[in-house]
């Protein structure tokens, strides 16, 4: 029953995952965090079997952070999206699989540009300007590719996002009260209020 979603701009990436954590019809928790900072200029949203995404989205978090401090470089988004979507295709072909889907969106400093990624637990991956994980997609998509402009500012997108979080509320069943959203843009990953 979870929800992520993600939008790029001219010149960020917004993100958000909704906060509850929740098996079978109890909610466990209101204030879940489902997000990963990988490095000063990308975010991953996660969402999927509990154990699963947790272990794999600080696997990955921590393997991006090994990465930086070895090589002295920051990975850019497509290359981060690139390494999570191999770590999850050669988990599918072992004997313990990961359950996650994910959304990693970025910006990439060296190109100028917000990028964002959308990867199943299969390990099928594509770069979109905008995207939805889990049952919001089936709510919000066709609202995304309604709305969506190329260069929206902030402002833009975040209306857009509104207008998503407001259709959840108003045709899906399931109550999704809260959602987290964060700003990637030039000069890092801000936590924002929809």
């Amino acid at each position: 029953m979870e929800c992520l979603f993600g939008i790029t701009g001219n010149g960020f990436t917004l993100l958000a995952a909704d906060t509850v954590s929740a098996r079978s019809i109890v909610v466990m928790k209101g204030t879940e965090d489902k997000s990963r900072e990988l490095n000063p200029h990308t975010v991953l949203l996660y969402s999927g079997e509990p154990g699963d995404t947790v272990n794999f989205a600080e696997y990955i978090q921590r393997n991006i952070k090994l990465y930086g401090i070895r090589n002295g470089i920051e990975l850019s988004p497509k290359a981060t999206a690139t390494f999570t979507r191999r770590e999850l295709a050669d988990s599918l072909r072992s004997r313990h699989p990961y359950s996650v889907n994910l959304v990693i969106g970025g910006y990439d400093v060296r190109k100028q540009k917000a990028e964002l990624y959308w990867i199943d637990y299969l390990g099928a991956m594509a770069e979109l300007p905008f995207c939805a994980q889990g049952y919001g997609s089936y709510f919000c998509t066709s609202l995304m590719d309604r709305y969506y402009k190329e260069n929206m500012s902030v402002d833009e997108a975040k209306t857009l996002m509104k207008m998503c979080i407001q259709e959840l509320k108003t045709r899906f069943i399931v109550n999704l009260p809260n959602f987290k959203a964060t700003l990637v843009d030039k000069d890092g990953v801000h936590s924002i209020e929809l």
